[in-house]
C-alpha cells in the first residue's frame, strides 16, 4: 500500500496483477507527488476502496477472481463511489472490449504499455476534475443541511420533508415517470421549503393568519428557495419544483400566477403532497385531518381548478391502498438516485 496520505494530496488506487506494472506506475505517480495505493485484484480493489476512498483508480482489465469490467461496474453502480473517476488499462484491442468498458461506466481508457507521458496527463486532468466534482457535493450537502435546519425551526413540521419526499416519489412510480424525474420528486420534496431561510421567526411561526405584508413576505420564499439552487448544476432539475410548487392550475397561485401546463407536472406533484401532508398533520391553528377528510379538501380543490383532477385521484387511489404510506418504488428510487448527474 502506498504512505500516509498528506493534507490535499490526490489519492490514487492503482490495480494491477502485475507486479512489474504496478511498480511501474507507482513510480511514474510518486514522483508527481500523488499518494498511490495498490491492489492486485479485483477483490482486493472493492476492499481498498471502501477502506480509503480514491480520487482516481486505474485499473486492469484482465485480473483473477474479478476482472476490471466487473469492479468498475460494481463502483459506478453503488451511489458512494460512482463519480470516482475510472481508467481502464488493457492490452485488449477489439472495439467490443472498449464498448464493453464504456458500458460498465468506465471514464478513459489507456493501452498498455502505457506511455508515462500520456498517463501524468490523463490522471492529472482525472484527479482535477473529481477535486471539482468533490466541491459540488460539498455545496449540496450544505443546502440540504440548511433544509433541515429550517424544519426544525418549526416543531410542527418535523419529517414533513422527508414525507414529501416519500410521498412524490410514491405519485411519481404510479405515474411511471422516468428514474431522473424520480430522484428530482424525491430531493424537490426535501428542499422545496429551503428558501424559508429568509422569512423570519416571527412570521414562520407565526400561530394565527397572517397579515397580507406578512403573507408577501412568506411567499417570496419560492424564489429565494430557486435562487439558492441556482448556482448548482446537479439541482437544476429541482429548481422549478422549488420555484412553482405554490402554483395554481387557474393561476391563483405564486410567485408567478402561472396557470394549467405552464406549471410543471413535478412542481405540481409536490404542491399536492405539500397540502395533504399540512392537511394530516397535527398544526398550531388546527388538529390534524383524517385521510378521508384530506382526499375530500383536495378533491374540492380540484372542483375549484386549482389542483389537476387527475394527480388528486391518483393520490386518493395510493392512499386508499396504503401504499403511499409504504415504501413504494424505493428500488425505483435507488436507481435513480444512483444515476443522479450522471451523463
Amino acid at each position: 500500500m502506498g504512505g500516509e496520505v498528506s493534507q490535499g494530496a490526490g489519492k490514487i488506487l492503482v490495480v494491477d496483477d502485475t507486479p512489474a506494472n504496478v511498480d511501474l506506475l507507482q513510480g511514474l505517480l510518486t514522483r508527481d507527488g500523488y499518494v498511490v495505493q495498490t491492489a492486485v485484484n479485483g477483490e482486493d480493489a472493492l476492499a481498498a476502496v471502501a477502506r480509503d476512498a480514491p480520487d482516481l483508480i486505474l485499473l486492469d482489465v484482465m485480473m483473477p477472481k474479478i476482472d476490471g469490467f466487473e469492479v468498475c461496474r460494481r463502483l459506478k453502480q453503488d451511489p458512494g463511489t460512482r463519480l470516482t473517476p475510472i481508467v481502464l488499462l488493457t492490452s485488449l484491442q477489439e472495439r467490443e472490449d472498449k464498448i464493453q468498458g464504456i458500458n460498465a461506466g468506465a471514464d478513459d481508457f489507456l493501452t498498455k504499455p502505457v506511455n508515462a507521458q500520456e498517463l501524468r496527463a490523463r490522471v492529472r486532468s482525472l484527479v482535477r476534475l473529481k477535486r471539482y466534482t468533490d466541491d459540488l457535493d460539498s455545496a449540496e450537502s450544505v443546502i440540504f443541511s440548511l433544509a433541515a435546519t429550517i424544519e426544525a425551526r418549526d416543531p410542527y413540521t418535523q419529517g414533513h420533508c422527508q414525507r414529501l419526499a416519500h410521498y412524490a416519489v410514491a405519485l411519481g412510480v404510479h405515474r411511471d415517470l422516468r428514474d431522473d424525474d424520480l430522484a428530482a420528486l424525491h430531493r424537490g420534496g426535501l428542499l422545496h421549503d429551503v428558501g424559508k431561510v429568509s422569512v423570519p421567526d416571527g412570521i414562520l411561526l407565526k400561530p394565527g393568519p397572517l397579515t397580507p405584508d406578512e403573507y408577501t413576505v412568506m411567499q417570496r420564499h419560492t424564489v429565494v428557495g430557486d435562487t439558492i439552487l441556482g448556482n448548482l448544476r446537479s439541482l437544476r432539475p429541482v429548481r422549478p419544483i422549488v420555484r412553482h410548487h405554490h402554483e395554481r392550475l387557474d393561476g391563483s397561485g405564486y410567485p408567478e400566477g402561472l396557470r394549467g401546463d405552464a406549471i410543471p407536472l413535478l412542481a405540481q406533484i409536490v404542491g399536492l403532497v405539500d397540502v395533504y401532508d399540512a392537511l394530516t398533520t397535527d398544526r398550531p391553528y388546527r388538529t390534524a385531518l383524517a385521510p378521508e377528510q384530506a382526499y375530500e379538501e383536495l378533491s374540492a380543490e380540484a372542483r375549484k381548478g386549482w389542483r389537476d383532477r387527475v394527480l388528486v385521484e391518483d393520490l386518493i387511489v395510493l392512499g386508499r391502498s396504503s401504499r403511499l404510506h409504504q415504501p413504494a418504488g424505493s428500488e425505483d428510487l435507488k436507481r435513480s438516485l444512483a444515476t443522479w448527474g450522471r451523463p
